[in-house]
């Protein structure tokens, strides 16, 4: 019996997510973000034809089982590369990415099962002239962006994921065997990545960075945050640092935050009870109820959140994610 599954990484630039000088760009429109990828993928051809991604990691693997024994096992899919569109007033440029080769390990078992593990990536086509850390001390190339996805697959059907390692930009969804979203990468270091993701430090050198992972929002946050981020008015924007309040039990505030980057821990009285991160709505309860935050949210990461009322939002959508929280909210 042959048992075939697949895990896909999605990697993408979410608003605000570039910061310094190489910001300009995005904000002169020269250069542009990325709209958030579906929920659900179907047709990941059709997403890279649309530029819908930067770039993608398509982990499809394979094994022959024979009375709980397995025989063979082997891979399919493979690495897929975005491009990059430059827009200079009425004219636009379509610059090629380049792919590198895909890293595929050789498969490892035990007794009825085996694991796959492969790394994919590449650099956009633009150039990115920047100084970096150590030598050269300068480089024009781009920066590489990758994601090593792991699978495993089991005699008796089972299967389990797990993001492995990734570049610490850009944006990482995860997608299952069914094409659902349900992880993302919780953290991005623009800086860090732009100034050291060259050469030997990337898989294709000899160095790997772990990814912080976190689970996913509701569909409805998704909305939500589209709405707060290009509904209108641009939000304001903050940061924290690890360690720091974001909102505090018992004090007063009708604000709602829109979590960008980073995690973020929910205590009521003191005790944790949850976390959150990138997407999450935060703070909806106490616009709703009278303006008293009812835990106190810290970060466990350095955060950026975007600043909202509940005024821009639709109060029945607010009323609803309220209702889905598991957790108590600021």
């Amino acid at each position: 019996m042959r048992i075939e599954t697949v895990v896909t990484s999605v990697s993408w630039i979410p608003s605000e997510a570039v910061t310094g000088m190489t910001k300009a760009p995005f904000e002169l429109g020269v250069a542009h973000y990325d709209e958030p990828p579906p929920d659900r993928i179907t047709d990941l051809g059709a997403l890279q034809a649309a530029d819908r991604f930067r770039f993608a990691n398509e982990l499809r693997a394979w094994i022959d089982a024979v009375d709980g024994r397995i025989v063979d096992a082997g891979y399919s899919g493979g690495g897929r590369i975005g491009s990059t569109t430059l827009r200079l007033g009425a004219a636009e440029m379509t610059l090629a990415a380049t792919s590198y080769p895909d890293l595929r390990a050789e498969p490892k078992g035990g007794d009825g099962w085996v694991r796959f593990e492969q790394t994919a990536g590449g650099r956009t086509g633009a150039p990115a002239p920047r100084r970096v850390r150590g030598a050269p001390l300068l480089k024009i190339s781009a920066p590489t962006a990758w994601t090593t996805l792991a699978l495993t697959i089991h005699a008796d059907g089972r299967t389990e994921h797990e993001l492995v390692g990734a570049s610490p930009f850009p944006r990482h969804w995860i997608y299952d065997a069914d094409g659902m979203l349900v992880q993302k990468s919780g953290l991005i270091d623009f800086k860090g990545w732009y100034r050291r993701a060259f050469g030997r430090h990337s898989p294709w050198g000899d160095e790997n960075a772990p990814a912080f992972v976190t689970t996913v929002e509701s569909a409805l946050e998704r909305e939500l945050s589209t709405a707060i981020m290009r509904g209108g008015a641009k939000p304001r924007l903050e940061k924290l640092r690890k360690g720091g309040l974001l909102v505090k039990q018992g004090e007063r505030g009708d604000e709602l935050y829109l979590l960008l980057d980073g995690m973020v821990e929910f205590e009521v009285d003191g005790t944790p009870v949850a976390e959150a991160g990138p997407g999450a709505i935060i703070g909806e309860r106490a616009a709703l109820e009278g303006g008293v935050r009812t835990s106190t949210v810290r970060a466990l990461t350095p955060c950026r959140v975007a600043v909202a009322t509940a005024k821009q939002l639709d109060p029945a959508a607010l009323a609803e994610v309220s209702k889905g929280h598991r957790r108590e909210h600021g």
